[in-house]
């Protein structure tokens, strides 16, 4: 397999994460999303994938998946072991809404391109940033009181920490203070004792010294 992915990119993050949980080796393909590069805007990356965005998963069968949760369900279902989704269903739908809730209420709104929207129209993009990933972090600390054992949902880990761990991340980015999460950094410290976590943090990528 390869994944293109850009080092700092929480949705190619989540997918490390879970390549390494499930022990898939892949190969790692740079594409270099920064700023006055966007590489991923390049016509020879479109071509690979129209959206232009990183995460591209190009399959040991050539098969080529874009969108984060998309190659998220596909590995789940193709390599069940270990599970990522839990078996009862209320759980299982619990675990969907929280990893929607930053894939779609959260991440989307202070992405690279966004916030360079928001700064071309006059706003001032941290504060936005910081507005948006707040608001996303509530509700998901919220929920996570009413579903969590040892992890979010339960007490087993979950596609939920998988989008957790690299959306933290960014909240530290953005200076916002944590202490009102105490569920989701709680969680995160568990996760960070796990191999799977350490070896997919952007800190460990072979971009990480290009940016």
């Amino acid at each position: 397999m390869k994944l293109y992915s850009y080092w700092r990119s929480s949705c190619a993050w989540r997918v490390r994460i879970c390549l390494q949980l499930k022990g898939i080796d892949y190969e790692y393909v740079a594409v270099n999303i920064a700023p006055g590069v966007a590489e991923q805007e390049q016509d020879r990356y479109r071509a690979e994938n129209p959206m232009g965005q990183v995460p591209l998963l190009v399959t040991d069968d050539g098969v080529r998946l874009a969108q984060s949760v998309a190659i998220l369900e596909y590995l789940e279902e193709r390599y069940p072991i270990p599970g990522l989704l839990p078996e009862e269903p209320a759980q299982r739908a619990a675990v969907r809404e929280l990893v929607q809730i930053v894939n779609s209420g959260i991440q989307p709104l202070q992405n690279i391109k966004i916030l360079g929207e928001v700064k071309d129209a006059g706003g001032d993009p941290q504060a936005w940033g910081r507005t948006v990933i707040q608001r996303g972090l509530d509700a998901m600390e919220a929920r996570a009181k009413q579903t969590a054992g040892q992890y979010l949902v339960g007490d087993e880990l979950s596609l939920a920490e998988l989008c957790l761990v690299p959306q933290l991340y960014n909240a530290r980015r953005f200076e916002l203070d944590l202490k009102a999460w105490s569920t989701l950094t709680r969680v995160e410290g568990l996760c960070a004792e796990r191999e799977a976590f350490v070896a997919a943090h952007p800190d460990q990528q072979p971009d990480v010294a290009k940016s």
